[in-house]
């Protein structure tokens, strides 16, 4: 047969496992490693009795998963080969089920995850569903529900049947046409606004139609074409707005419109029909060759194109996020209402966020620990620090944060980072009071164990005493780094020893009364200006802690500025995304609209563009309605 393959690679090299090295064929110890990890499937979502449950224990492996995944899903009906195609994905004869009866074999949904052989640093996450349309099921919703979830979980959306792209085909791709009464893209959208299928654009996943058993030849007009193309030609719309042509149009108008990213690949019989209950157990010189060809094109082009999962803003899925999806949309699915794409992104944001300031909290209290160093000499010493280990804090918060609608977790950190900073505050008076009044009892306590003996009571005693108090002020005031409570805690104490001082003044009979006038005077002068100075450091203090909530204040502010322009130009390349299919869409629709109603929507548009300015949101979604009016008047 003539076909055009999508690899030039000799039947002997294509074939190599995709865990090998195609240009050695020596094994890659990624494969050892996905054996560590994950050494078989583990069921993820069990189906039973048409209930949808999430299994534990695959939540719990991917929970450990912290890098990007690639997450790879295959749908299509039962006993059409999905499993066999996994496989080989992950590299291996065995692991999915592969079945040789009527009966559907794989139920639910099954997992199986590993290293990424082509993508360092990213977990391949490979999605086996079961077959839908099996007659023992007898539940058309609940295939609806497994069709829907492959496409909501997965970067790389493959749909497997067996023979060529008919109207039978497309009639059996009937889960297509009903994702958006399976969907809502908005958690609460306008009650007037229709669901938009570009929408859910930014989430879904790129398309794969894989035809099993082929056996045309690829060839249009008497020339070769490739599967690609083939794939381009099945999904042409007819002309016309009777029921016929709108059946036949339905299902290939939502491929278009849901998947702008398409690619096709087509299988021969693998083997004679006799050795095909047995595909697993066969070896590679046993199978068609054409048949070894292709599927080593197949998982080629899988490993080498598919993209690690994102959700609409850029937001790059790791295991964790993508445990959080799972049961976000089973647990809607279980409670009657409709998976919301926006609200399992805020739901993973909530969770994400919280995580994002435990994080923040986490490293800001590492820092701290290993360099803050109690007491600082002074305040400013203490606040510069925290500036500098708040800013980091930040950082982290940002890096790992995303959709924090109205900053609200910023300002649980803003909270606790500012609770934490007047923590420190409160740690460093403390530690600098208990060093101080140590330092001072160590200090002074010779100096009143001799007022007790009487050393100063005798004439001149009084200012022997002073003398002697002024060398321990000085020796008291040389020790270094006794922190900010430095002389308030030298006032305190000396306050509550004044009694003595005036004791010793008033018994000294060496001195007038008028000398002792003057010297409750002095006394009294230093009290007042150390009062004074003591208000000043205050103020000073309290000056300092508002600059530095303004700084604080600031730095938010600044690191939401940078993200919020980061996250802006990604907006725009996804409006510019939607847009794009929105354009494309409105093409498809011109071949079957009557030329009457087109020219009218032509004109109105013509004229939009020459008499209103386009720039503007209000006008640009004008614009966009009118291109797309044609569409719903035309009933798709």
């Amino acid at each position: 047969m003539k076909r055009t393959s999508s690899s030039n690679l000799p039947v002997e090299a294509a074939f190599c496992s995709p865990l090998q090295d195609l240009s050695t064929g020596s094994e890659n110890t990624l494969d050892m490693a996905s054996e560590i990890h994950m050494p078989a499937p583990k069921c993820l979502i069990e189906n039973i009795n048409g209930q949808l449950l999430v299994n534990p224990e695959a939540l719990k492996i991917l929970s450990a998963i912290k890098q990007p995944v690639v997450v790879v899903a295959i749908v299509g009906l039962y006993r059409t080969g999905k499993s066999y195609l996994l496989n080989k994905l992950a590299g291996k004869n065995k692991g999915f089920s592969v079945g040789s009866t009527v009966q559907s074999n794989t139920k639910g949904i099954w997992m199986w995850c590993m290293p990424h052989p082509k993508k360092p640093d990213h977990t391949l996450v490979l999605l086996d569903t079961e077959g839908l349309g099996d007659v023992e099921k007898g539940d058309n919703q609940n295939d609806s529900w497994i069709f829907a979830l492959a496409v909501l979980l997965s970067s790389t959306f493959v749909y497997n049947s067996i023979g060529t792209i008919n109207q039978q085909a497309m009639d059996q791709l009937h889960y297509v046409t009903e994702l958006t009464r399976r969907i809502r893209a908005k958690s609460s959208p306008d009650k007037h606004e229709v669901q938009d299928s570009a929408n859910f654009v930014s989430f879904f996943p790129d398309f794969v139609w894989t035809l099993r058993d082929f056996s045309l030849e690829l060839e249009a007009d008497g020339q070769p074409i490739t599967a690609d193309e083939y794939l381009e030609n099945s999904l042409k719309l007819k002309q016309g707005n009777d029921k016929k042509t709108k059946n036949f149009n339905e299902p290939r108008l939502c491929i278009r419109k849901f998947f702008p990213e398409k690619k096709c690949f087509i299988f021969d019989r693998p083997a004679h029909r006799k050795y095909l209950i047995h595909l697993e157990q066969l070896q590679e010189e046993d199978l068609n060759p054409e048949f070894r060809e292709q599927v080593a094109d197949f998982c080629f082009y899988i490993l080498s194109h598919s993209k690690a999962k994102t959700l609409s803003g850029g937001i790059t899925v790791n295991g964790p996020r993508l445990e959080s999806l799972v049961l976000t949309y089973v647990n809607s699915i279980s409670s009657g209402d409709l998976p919301c794409l926006e609200s399992a992104v805020l739901a993973l944001a909530e969770i994400e966020n919280l995580a994002a300031v435990q994080k923040a909290i986490a490293h800001y209290d590492q820092q701290m620990g290993q360099k803050l160093k109690l007491p600082t000499e002074t305040l400013q010493e203490l606040l510069d620090l925290h500036r500098a280990t708040e800013k980091e804090a930040i950082e982290v918060f940002m890096k790992n944060s995303f959709k924090d609608v109205d900053q609200v977790f910023q300002k649980k950190l803003g909270d606790k980072l500012e609770a934490k900073r007047d923590d420190f505050c409160k740690q460093n008076m403390k530690a600098s009071s208990d060093y101080c009044m140590a330092l001072i009892q160590d200090i002074f306590h010779p100096l009143y164990e001799d007022v007790k003996q009487g050393k100063f009571s005798k004439p001149g005693g009084y200012y022997l005493f002073i003398k002697k108090m002024n060398e321990l002020k000085n020796k008291y005031h040389q020790v270094p780094r006794k922190g900010v409570q430095t002389e308030e805690t030298l006032r305190k104490y000396l306050d509550s020893k004044e009694g003595v001082a005036d004791a010793l003044l008033q018994t000294d009979q060496s001195l007038t009364e008028k000398e002792k006038e003057i010297e409750v005077e002095r006394m009294k002068s230093e009290a007042a200006e150390a009062a004074n100075k003591m208000l000043e450091e205050m103020q000073k203090k309290s000056e300092q802690m508002m600059q530095e909530k303004e700084a604080s204040y600031q730095e938010h502010v600044k690191q939401l500025t940078e993200k919020m322009e980061k996250e802006r130009a990604q907006l725009t390349a996804d409006q510019e995304r939607v847009l794009a299919l929105k354009l494309q869409v409105f093409n498809c629709s011109i071949s079957i609209l009557s030329s009457t109603v087109l020219n009218q929507k032509l004109l109105e548009v013509r004229a939009l563009y020459q008499f209103k300015d386009c720039s503007s949101p209000s006008t640009s979604r004008h614009f966009i309605s009118l291109l797309l009016l044609p569409l719903t008047i035309s009933g798709y």
